[in-house]
Formats: C-alpha cells, sequence, structure tokens
C-alpha cells in the first residue's frame, strides 16, 4: 500500500479568530484532500500577525506532506501572507509579468483605475510558482521544499475568498497534487440516520462495529435529531474498496433500516420530497412554534414547488380558528399545545389549502412560556392524510433555536414514515 501523504491547512486572518466571518474553507479542503487520499492531520486558523504566521509553519513543516494557506493575498496593508512567506523561504518578492497582465485585464473590463496597490498582488516570492486564478485578481502560489530526510514538502497559498479558492483547488491545485504524490484510495460511505441517539445506535451496533477489518473505520457524526454513520475504507483498490463497503451496509442495515433515511449526501427534506413526487402527493404546512422553519426547509429543495402547495404560520389562536378550522372549544378546553389542537391544525391545513397531506407543529419552544404542565420543550407534531392522522408528543429541552431544528427533523421523519407506509 502507498504510503500517507499528510495535509495541514491553515487560515489566516483576524476577522476569523474575531468571530466576524465564519470558516468554512478548512471544512471544504478537507473533504476535497480527502477525495484524493491525503489525509488531513491538522487545521489552525491564525491572525494577521508574521511571527505567528511563521511559527506555524514552520511545526506544520515537521508534521505535513502538504500545507494549504487561504487568506491574507488581497492588496491592502493588512495582507501580509505574501511577505511572510518571503521571510519563510528566505527570498524576495518579483513581479510575475503573466499574474500582471491577467491583473491589469480584470480591471480593464471592469472599466475600473487599477492601483499601485493593485499592481502588486503580481509580486510574488521569487520561488513561487504561480496558479493563474481565473476568479479573482488574488494569485494562487505553489512552493516545493526539501526536508531533512530528502522528501519533497508542498505549500500552496491560496485566496482566502471561499469561490475563488474553490475554483483554483479544483481546476488547478487538486489535479497537480495528484500528479505530484502518490496517494492511497480513500473511500467513504455515509449511512444517515434520524430518531436515535448516538448511545442508543452504538449499543445496537456493537457486534458488528466490532467486526470490521482494520482498513475500514467508523465514525459517529451527530446531528440534530440523529447519526450519520460514516465508513472510510483505505486501500490501493477502488473496486474492491466499493465492493466491501457496500457489503458492510448490507450487513448493518438489518439492525438499523427503521432509522435509516438516506446515504451519503442525502438530506431528510430531499429524501421527503422525492417520495411526495413519486406518489404526486401534495403537501400542505400549519406551524405554531416553529414559525415557518419546516416550510423554509422543505422549500430549500429545487423543485419543491412540484408538491408543497404552502403554508400556515399560526401564531396566534385567532389564526388557529379562522385559517385553520380549530375549534375554540378544543383551545379553551385543552389549550393550543395539545394533541387535540395539532391534529385539527394538520387536518385544517389539508382541507384549507386543498393538499393531500397536512403536517403541524404547536408546543413551546421556549425560553419563556412553560408551566408545570406543559413545560419548554413540551411540543405536539401531527400528520395528516386522507387515510388517517398521526400524533406524537416530543419533550425536548430548554434551547429554543434546538427545539425548533429539533422538531423540523422528527416532523419531516413522521411524514417520511407515512409516505413510506402508504
Amino acid at each position: 500500500m502507498t504510503n500517507t501523504v499528510r495535509a495541514e491547512v491553515i487560515t489566516i486572518g483576524d476577522e476569523i479568530l474575531f468571530g466576524q466571518i465564519t470558516d468554512t474553507n478548512t471544512a471544504w479542503i478537507g473533504t476535497e484532500l480527502t477525495n484524493i487520499g491525503i489525509r488531513v492531520v491538522r487545521k489552525t486558523s491564525i491572525g494577521d500577525q508574521t511571527d505567528a504566521i511563521l511559527q506555524i509553519l514552520h511545526e506544520a513543516h515537521q508534521r505535513a506532506d502538504v500545507i494549504i494557506i487561504t487568506g491574507g493575498l488581497g492588496p491592502t496593508k493588512d495582507d501580509i501572507t505574501k511577505k511572510t512567506l518571503c521571510t519563510y523561504f528566505g527570498v524576495g518578492l518579483v513581479r510575475n509579468e503573466t499574474a500582471l497582465a491577467l491583473v491589469t485585464g480584470f480591471f480593464e473590463k471592469r472599466g475600473r483605475e487599477m492601483t499601485d496597490l493593485n499592481r502588486g498582488q503580481a509580486d510574488l516570492p521569487a520561488n513561487a510558482i504561480y496558479i493563474q486564478n481565473d476568479w479573482g485578481t488574488a494569485p494562487g502560489m505553489w512552493f516545493e521544499k526539501k526536508r531533512a530526510d530528502g522528501t519533497s514538502q508542498v505549500l500552496v497559498s491560496l485566496p482566502g475568498v471561499p469561490f475563488e479558492m474553490k475554483h483554483l483547488m479544483t481546476n488547478r491545485i487538486l489535479p497537480k497534487l495528484t500528479e505530484h504524490f502518490e496517494t492511497p484510495i480513500i473511500k467513504h460511505k455515509m449511512i444517515r440516520t434520524v430518531g436515535i441517539g448516538e448511545s442508543f445506535l452504538a449499543e445496537r451496533i456493537e457486534a458488528w462495529e466490532d467486526a470490521l477489518p482494520d482498513h475500514i473505520k467508523l465514525a459517529y457524526l451527530p446531528s440534530f435529531g440523529g447519526v450519520k454513520l460514516r465508513l472510510t475504507a483505505t486501500g490501493d483498490d477502488n473496486t474492491l474498496l466499493d465492493h466491501e463497503l457496500a457489503e458492510q451496509v448490507t450487513k448493518v442495515m438489518p439492525l438499523i433500516e427503521k432509522n435509516v433515511f438516506g446515504f451519503d449526501t442525502d438530506e431528510l427534506e430531499t429524501v421527503v420530497g422525492n417520495l411526495l413526487n413519486e406518489k404526486k402527493l401534495t403537501l400542505g404546512v400549519a406551524e405554531s412554534c416553529t414559525g415557518g422553519y419546516v416550510s423554509a426547509q422543505i422549500t430549500k429543495v429545487p423543485g419543491s414547488s412540484a408538491y408543497f402547495w404552502g403554508s400556515i404560520v399560526s401564531y396566534n389562536n385567532t389564526v388557529k380558528v379562522t385559517q385553520l378550522g380549530v375549534q375554540p372549544e378544543t383551545l379553551e378546553q385543552f389549550g393550543a399545545v395539545s394533541e387535540e389542537a395539532v391534529r385539527q391544525m394538520a387536518e385544517g391545513v389539508r382541507k384549507a389549502l386543498g393538499t393531500n397531506v397536512g403536517i403541524a407543529t404547536s408546543g413551546i419552544a421556549g425560553p419563556d412560556g412553560g408551566t408545570p404542565d406543559k413545560p419548554v420543550g413540551t411540543i405536539w407534531i401531527a400528520c395528516s392524510t386522507d387515510r388517517r392522522t398521526s400524533t406524537r408528543l416530543l419533550k425536548l429541552g430548554q434551547y429554543r433555536d434546538q427545539n425548533i431544528q429539533l422538531t423540523t427533523t422528527y416532523l419531516l421523519n413522521m411524514l417520511r414514515e407515512e409516505l413510506l407506509n402508504q
């Protein structure tokens, strides 16, 4: 088997450390490197400080075969990555005429004046291999450095703007890395579960997990309302690895099939949408405590207008009565957060919108509004079809956002189960 190629990803920028932007680059880069057989061993975010950047580069030099840096390549004074790399390699800046022509053309096409700061983006460390950026003015740079053991280390510097970085990685860097390194094949298979906690899932599949071969590893990735099971296989034969992963999925499915809604990149709202499409059914949503979040998740799916007809967000009881047909006596006797009320909401939205299926939520998301009988986190959900109306009580926690997300997940799964039973 070929040797493992190790990578370290470094993001540069005070704005990341201050929490002013979310670093999405490292997650994306980690996924793409893994897909070509390069294992990420560390990710680091660091501010715009020369000494700190130099220190992390020297450390990464000792433990990684590939170093990917993003950020700090803009035209302003706080963009210090190029100068810091010059210090690291002991070289000076040299103007790259190809880069200058690209930057000049970029500004000419947009009818904008080009300043000396913009021209400075064509100045690269003398030992850099220029990587053309067709999507912006900041250059990509490729460096190679010999280590004490005689092996060659690659350092790549990329812009921090995500869409520029992704284009450069996809079209320039990843192909170059696959040419430079001989890497093992790393294959992933994701099993997406819902409605089961991590510890319960682990107990259920313990014997299967213990029997996995050494070159196939299992990771538990908990999320709202479920767990992703990620199988990772390493080897040299692509076809054999695919076969082995499929075989392991076949073995574990009888243990967890009830909780599996999909695989790999499947999302619950997409699976539900596909089922509605397949069965030629339409959907209406009545929301109280979720405030439109259920509808937002459903309509994230392209083409959802084929089955999603609309929603009624009935925060006020008057709307529940006038728009959804909830009986005033129901609210007086049982309250809005009750099985009786949510049942009438699901049936009412189906009638009001003329859909085949109606789903509904009503509860106390928090942080206020709880009572001894109905504490925060008490939520009812319902699913109504022409066959029946099903209801379910959720007893969640104290955190509003979490309660809204969990309610949405459980409701969509309830809908999925109902559609599968039809």
